[in-house]
């Protein structure tokens, strides 16, 4: 499923939708000083906040198929 279907150009097929769903979670999650400040001491490893953020984009894939 893609997030921009209606692109104006042909050869774009827009964003898969888990990827927009993972990128506004990302955003939400880095929108937070004490995150960034734990990635940036090491406390939190950025690898597993990106990959935090497919989960939050699974569970809402999820839940638009229970709707």
């Amino acid at each position: 499923m893609k997030a921009f279907p209606d692109s104006a150009t042909p050869f774009q097929q827009g964003m898969d939708l888990r990827d927009y769903f993972a990128a506004k979670s990302l955003q939400a999650i880095l929108s937070s000083q004490d995150t960034n400040n734990a990635i940036a001491n090491e406390r939190i490893n950025a690898i597993d906040v990106a990959k935090a953020t497919y989960m939050w984009a699974d569970l809402m894939m999820k839940a638009r198929e229970q709707k």
